[in-house]
Parts: structure tokens; C-alpha cells; sequence
């Protein structure tokens, strides 16, 4: 728990009243932004000050003041924390003159409507009370770290949603799980050398964890290397409070646009070296499907949603197609993507469907890398499977062509105290074996890593049909003598593009699949003729209606058979409960 966001939100005990518990977040966290960015600008405010008393035009007063104090963002206001208080009557509107009175980058006071809630505590008489109660914390950087203003956020988030019985799942991500994340992201880079420059980009950045942690990751690894960060965040009160966190460690403000990211993507033509996300699981995409559609149609096969749409009832895929049309191209060094999702991207969808066929793209692409299964109640809104799935369009060589599963289910540990559904931890000793196992690849513990060919996911689907029968039993023909299929004896059988290859070895796609029509032929009739015709010597295949399709069965290859108890230990178990129930109903008789 965080000591100082606990502090802080005991503070919301003032608003107590004219405002509702799920009400209290809506001036906690401007107020928390506010001051921390009053602490950050203290040392040189007076340096500003003379500078906006020579400068007029924005653009010219913040590169003055970034030469003059190294900072991307500045105040030119009279007013901070130090003396808003001095003026009893003039309180709200000096306030408001202060919040005006940032650089145009800072325009996230905006998104909390802060000038309006300045209004109500005016009038609720309880302005006054609350800023003298903030003026009394010291936020600055020298004081509390950015880590633990990370978490003071995420714990005030967290209570402000929990009043409003909200899905605080919704604007952050736990961070031991993007640690996780990170680690397996940065896990084939060598950025310990030199002043290296790399992107990372975020497209649902939430409140900004990820892009944090990612930064922290690097620097600890090299402390010169420079992690140029961008996001995307569509939660108005999240968009606020990411920004703010970059601001105040000197990130360029204008890299985090505010916006839907499947209808307004911002950043158009920048590719990155990094990009990560915790995208929305199981959220319905309808309202943007009109949009989404005709974006594909007019982007044409290059488009980022070319490969396929999955349902509208869940766009986690988009995002997907989304961070791997973002991929730094492999000729200028190439890119790697993690996302975490859950389970139904690795089956859903039949052959020739929008998440099949995106699959398909993926894997023909040889782009998935490796996914790893993530322990259940890790997150605080759901206690589903989760997976972490990790893109690359630069592969080692030992890797190029292979997907590898970790399974990391039993690498957690206990939490002391569940924080809503979250009942379950990654500890550092977790983490460090599920990076020995990515690292281990095809030497890794088979029983928790598994190394497959991109073509062992996928199958064709092939339709198997059956005569029409007279009254006589005899088949109904065409005009041609051939037997019409009689619908309700229709089947579907799927075909592994790898059937009748060696044991241990999956004949590549390019070798059997893909130039050679034949040679699929004579595979999908080899399966045929061994695992139907025996049965229903009279089916025949309908070669028109053969789809591709792939699918990722993860667990499928971590399965152990567990044998059922012998049946004497059954039967045995079975009579001591019957015992049991004739004692009781013995005592009810007498």
C-alpha cells in the first residue's frame, strides 16, 4: 500500500458532504498534479517570471526557459502553493489564474474540468481547507521518487474507483506484471552500450505505469541511454495524469496525445522500436466499427487492419494489428511489441475468420515470438487467464520460423492482502525464472517451455459430404450423374497442415503448403482417406470449400494426463460417506 497516497486520499475526508465518496477523485487528483508540478517549478520561478516579462511568444519563452532550467514546461503565473493562501478572498480566482497560467502543453487541468470544481469548493467553503492541506506535502522529485508518485496515483485511482464501483483494471496495470513485460520485451536487446536512443510507444497508456517502468528498466541498465516516450490515452482523467507524470520528468508533452486510438490514431507515420499495451479484454467495438471498416477498405492491403477484424464483441485483436503495423521496420533495425491479452485471441474464430486470418498474417509473417501464460487473479478487475504475447520482426536465427510457450502460471506468489480481484503477485525470484526459461528457448524445462514451427497452428477445414438417398436407398443425382450431398449429413473435419510428417519434425510451410497446391492436395486426401473414408466409405471432400485456418492451442501442450484413483480407493471413499449419512439420519430418528 502507498503510505503517501493513503495520506493523500485521507485528505478527501474534508470533502465529505457536498461530495460523494466516488466524487472525491475529481479534485484529489488535479490537486495531487498541481502540486507536484508547484514543488518541481519552485527552485526557479522567479527566473520564469523575468523571462515572461521579455518573452511574449510561447514558442520562444519555452526554449529560453528549457535553456535557462533544463525544464519542457513552465508557470509564468504570480501565484503557487507558497502564496495562494495570503489572499483569503481572491482564493479560486488566484487559482485559476495559476492553472491558466502553464505552458500550452500543460493542458491536462482541462481534462479533470478543474475550474469547475474550483467553483463548488468555493462555494462549499472548502476550498481553502483543502489547498492549505496540499500546500502542506511536499511533492518534490528530491523527496518522493517517481516510482512512489507512480504508486501514490495508482493507489488514489484505485480508491477513487472502488467508491465508484468502477474497473480500476480499466486505467492501470499492476506493476509486477509490466516488469514482466518489460523484461521480456528488452529481453534481445543489448542496450547497455553507449548513448543509445530508442522509442516506446503505449497506445492505451492508461495513467502511464508502462511507459514509467519501461524508462526505469533502461536507465537502470544504462544510465545514459535515452527512452523517447509516446502514448495514446482515451480516459480523459488518465490522459491527465499520464501527461502529467512525463512532464514533470521532462518528456515532450506533445508526445502524448489525447484520443481513441482505433478511430484517431495519433502518430501516424512514426514506427517505434518498442511498443507495449494492456488493451481492454472482451470490450465491443460496435460504435466504432463504421469507422474501423472504412479505414481498411481505403487503406488497401498495407492498411493496419488488412490481415482481418475480429468480432465486434472484443477489439483486443485491433490493437494487436494496431502495435504491429507500428513495428520499426527490420531495415532500420526492427521492432518488438508485448501486449498482454486473454485467452480467446489464441483460438477464437473459425477457419477464414477476421481472428484466424489475423493469426494467419502473423505467423506467415513469422512475427509472434513467444507468449507466455501468466498466473490467474494477477490483475485487480479479473481473475482470468492472461497472456503475455510478445512480436518481433527481427529474429535471432535460432528463433526465425518458431513461436515458444512459457508456461508461468506457478511462478507467483501469495499476496498477504488481495487488492480487488488481484490476489496474486510476480515476485523479482518469478520473474527472473520465466527470463531464464525465454532465454533457455529450445534448452528450456520442457515441462514449463514448449518450441513450435509457425506451421504446427496451422489446418485446413475441409467439408465432407455425403449422397442423398431416395426411398430406395440409392444415391440422387444430377444432370451430370454425380450424387447431390445431402445437407444434414454435412460434416467439417480439420486438417494439421503438418498430417503425415515425421514424428518430431513439421515440413514447412514453404516446402508443402504454400507452392505447391499439390502437394496440400495430397495431403488434406492422405487424412481423408486414413481418418474418414474407412468410416463413411461413400463421403467425398468438397474441394471448394476448403479454408485455411490457424489457431494457437497453448494450453493444449502444457496438458498432463492425471489417471483417475483406482476404483477399490473409490469404492471405499464412497462407503465411508455412506456411513456417515446413516449415523445422521439414525439421530434425527430418535
Amino acid at each position: 500500500m502507498s503510505k503517501l497516497g493513503s495520506f493523500i486520499w485521507s485528505i478527501a475526508d474534508q470533502l465529505r458532504g457536498p461530495y460523494r465518496p466516488n466524487q472525491y477523485g475529481t479534485v484529489i487528483l488535479p490537486l495531487t498534479i498541481l502540486r507536484r508540478l508547484d514543488c518541481i517549478l519552485e527552485p526557479d520561478r522567479e527566473t520564469v517570471r523575468e523571462l515572461a516579462a521579455k518573452i511574449d511568444n510561447p514558442n520562444r519563452l519555452k526554449a529560453a526557459v528549457k535553456k535557462a532550467t533544463g525544464r519542457t514546461f513552465y508557470n509564468t503565473s504570480n501565484y503557487s502553493f507558497a502564496n495562494l493562501l495570503a489572499d483569503a478572498d481572491g482564493l479560486a480566482d488566484n487559482l485559476t489564474d495559476y492553472i491558466d497560467r502553464f505552458s500550452p502543453d500543460v493542458d491536462v487541468f482541462e481534462y479533470f474540468d478543474f475550474k469547475k470544481e474550483i467553483l463548488a469548493l468555493e462555494k462549499a467553503e472548502l476550498l481553502r481547507e483543502v489547498v492549505k492541506s496540499f500546500a502542506a506535502v511536499d511533492l518534490h522529485p528530491e523527496v518522493v521518487s517517481n516510482a512512489d508518485m507512480g504508486d501514490a496515483f495508482e493507489y488514489i485511482i484505485r480508491k477513487f474507483n472502488e467508491a465508484a464501483n468502477e474497473t480500476s483494471g480499466d486505467h492501470y496495470t499492476p506493476r509486477d506484471a509490466i516488469r514482466l513485460l518489460v523484461d521480456l520485451l528488452f529481453a534481445e536487446q543489448d542496450l547497455s552500450d553507449g548513448n543509445i536512443i530508442r522509442t516506446l510507444y503505449d497506445p492505451t497508456a492508461g495513467t502511464g505505469g508502462m511507459l514509467a517502468l519501461a524508462e526505469e528498466h533502461l536507465l537502470e541498465q544504462n544510465p545514459d541511454a535515452d527512452l523517447v516516450l509516446y502514448g495514446q490515452e482515451y480516459n480523459p482523467q488518465s490522459y491527465a495524469i499520464c501527461k502529467s507524470d512525463l512532464i514533470a520528468k521532462g518528456h515532450d508533452a506533445s508526445n502524448i496525445a489525447f484520443g481513441n486510438t482505433l478511430t484517431e490514431p495519433a502518430f501516424k507515420d512514426k514506427k517505434f522500436d518498442f511498443s507495449m499495451s494492456n488493451p481492454p479484454y472482451g470490450v465491443d467495438w460496435k460504435q466504432y466499427a463504421k469507422a474501423v471498416k472504412e479505414e481498411r477498405d481505403q487503406a488497401g492491403p498495407y492498411g493496419r487492419f488488412a490481415p482481418g477484424l475480429p468480432a465486434t464483441s472484443d477489439g483486443q485483436m485491433l490493437f494487436l494489428l494496431h502495435l504491429a503495423h507500428r513495428m520499426r521496420e527490420p531495415e532500420n533495425g526492427g521492432g518488438r511489441v508485448g501486449i498482454v491479452m486473454n485467452g480467446s485471441p489464441l483460438f477464437n474464430g473459425a477457419a477464414g475468420s477476421g481472428p484466424s486470418e489475423i493469426r494467419r498474417w502473423l505467423l506467415e509473417n513469422d512475427l509472434l515470438d513467444a507468449i507466455v501464460a501468466l498466473p490467474t487473479d494477477m490483475f485487480f478487475n479479473t481473475g482470468i487467464a492472461t497472456y503475455i504475447w510478445i512480436l518481433d520482426n527481427t529474429k535471432r536465427p535460432e528463433r526465425e520460423g518458431k513461436v515458444q510457450f512459457i508456461d508461468g502460471t506457478s511462478f507467483s506468489t501469495k499476496m498477504r492482502k488481495s487488492l480487488g480481484s488481484k490476489r496474486k503477485e510476480i515476485s523479482d525470484a518469478n520473474r527472473a525464472e520465466i527470463l531464464k526459461l525465454y532465454a533457455a528457448f529450445e534448452h528450456a524445462d520442457p515441462d514449463l517451455s514448449k518450441v513450435l514451427r509457425n506451421e504446427e497452428f496451422g489446418y485446413w477445414t475441409i467439408t465432407v459430404e455425403r449422397p442423398l438417398l431416395d426411398d430406395s436407398g440409392e444415391p440422387v443425382r444430377d444432370r451430370k450423374g454425380n450424387p447431390k450431398p445431402d445437407s444434414k449429413k454435412r460434416d467439417t473435419e480439420n486438417v494439421p497442415f503438418t498430417y503425415g510428417s515425421p514424428a518430431g519434425r513439421a515440413a514447412s510451410v514453404s516446402e508443402r503448403v504454400e507452392t505447391n497446391t499439390v502437394d496440400q492436395r495430397s495431403i488434406i486426401q492422405a487424412y481423408f482417406d486414413a481418418e474418414v473414408n474407412p468410416h463413411v466409405g461413400e463421403a467425398w471432400i468438397d474441394w471448394s470449400k476448403t479454408k485455411t485456418g490457424y489457431e494457437i492451442p497453448f494450453t493444449r501442450h502444457f496438458y498432463k494426463y492425471v489417471p483417475p484413483r483406482p476404483l477399490a480407493e473409490i469404492d471405499a471413499d464412497l462407503e465411508k460417506q455412506v456411513a456417515k449419512i446413516l449415523d445422521l439420519l439414525r439421530e434425527v430418528e430418535d
